[in-house]
């Protein structure tokens, strides 16, 4: 395939990425398989495909949305303000129960530290 249509899978990688993260650490290990190499294919395709419509069927558990919040984190913790530093840190010892209040908190990042990778990111668009 062309490296065009790479690039636009790459792109739809990368709006899934944090939703298919937080419903499945197997599925998101999956798919970076698929694009190791960037070398690409309608078989890999049609596996990329299949992976994100499996991870719809999987409801997020603790540790695969600490997982996803925890990476996103990684975008802010170094410039993060201290006040913004202890949020994330209360929130993220029980993720699950806080989940709605750290997507909030990434979310006010993302756009005050101007993240347009995650603020473009699919979890933010529907949830999670």
């Amino acid at each position: 395939m062309e490296q065009d249509h790479l690039k636009k899978v790459q792109k739809e990688w990368a709006y899934h990425k944090y939703w298919v993260m937080g419903h499945s650490q197997f599925y998101y290990n999956q798919i970076r398989l698929l694009f190791k190499g960037n070398e690409w294919d309608t078989d890999k395709e049609d596996l990329f495909w299949s992976y994100i419509e499996e991870a719809k069927m999987l409801e997020p558990t603790k540790e695969t949305l600490t997982t996803a919040f925890q990476h996103m984190w990684g975008y802010f913790k170094k410039e993060a303000s201290s006040i913004e530093k202890d949020a994330y840190k209360t929130y993220i010892v029980n993720a699950f129960f806080y989940q709605k209040e750290l997507a909030q908190l990434i979310k006010e990042l993302a756009v005050k530290y101007q993240k347009h990778y995650l603020l473009d990111s699919k979890f933010f668009e529907e949830g999670f």
